[in-house]
């Protein structure tokens, strides 16, 4: 793929890795991964062609945003979504979805968002929905706490279908828990509106002041 989509390719004997620099917000679970896979520093980050391929594919399954993606060419497993879908709330940070993923918005050339993605919850971010790190620039305060218990859902898996109301908040229809920032499972439903302007006062669940902050995105 050429440069200036930001996608690098690393083709190895038994998998090709792929990252994906629009997606990344550099959580460095590659990078502090054991050996020299990703590098700090180094652009492209990686030399993942020389990995031991279940090791490998370990790694990549860590990035929380969908960056990393690889295909099998040994015949070992692709991959395939979490039993259970999951958006955490990160402290003052996007929100973090993994599971079975039907996000409005991904381009087709997005295969990780299929079932990891780091999504803007301060409003700025200039690579809606996905988090591109603008609220560490504008200061951007939450802590992720949760204070909705939700009226539950039948299963945990099965397809999760993120929308997005114009200038409005993010429209979440499938079974889904919603995990606070310290790691607390507060929330279990099918069917919320999650906030992505970063003026609701009930976080991060949207209480309708995008209306008032005059927020704009499709």
């Amino acid at each position: 793929m050429s440069d200036d989509r930001k996608v690098y390719e690393f083709p190895g004997k038994q998998v090709n890795t792929s990252w994906d620099e629009r997606l990344c917000v550099h959580v460095q679970e590659c990078t502090r991964a054991r050996g020299e896979l990703f590098k700090s520093g180094r652009k492209p980050g990686g030399g993942p062609g020389r990995g031991e391929p279940d090791y490998l594919t370990e790694v990549v399954r860590r990035c929380p945003t969908g960056a990393l993606t690889y295909r099998r060419l040994d015949g070992g497993a692709e991959e395939s979504p979490a039993d259970a879908n999951r958006v955490v709330v990160s402290n003052n940070g996007p929100l973090y979805v993994e599971g079975d993923l039907r996000i409005d918005g991904a381009e087709d050339d997005m295969p990780g968002v299929r079932f990891r993605a780091a999504l803007c919850r301060c409003g700025d971010s200039a690579n809606k929905p996905f988090c591109d790190n603008t609220h560490e620039k504008t200061e951007f305060r939450d802590r992720g706490a949760l204070g909705e218990s939700g009226p539950g859902c039948p299963s945990p898996g099965g397809p999760l279908k993120i929308g997005r109301a114009p200038n409005g908040p993010l429209l979440i229809s499938g079974n889904l828990v919603i995990v606070s920032s310290s790691g607390r499972e507060g929330w279990h439903g099918t069917k919320t509106a999650l906030c992505r302007c970063g003026a609701s006062k009930n976080k991060p669940f949207c209480d309708g002041a995008h209306a008032q902050a005059g927020f704009q995105a499709d």
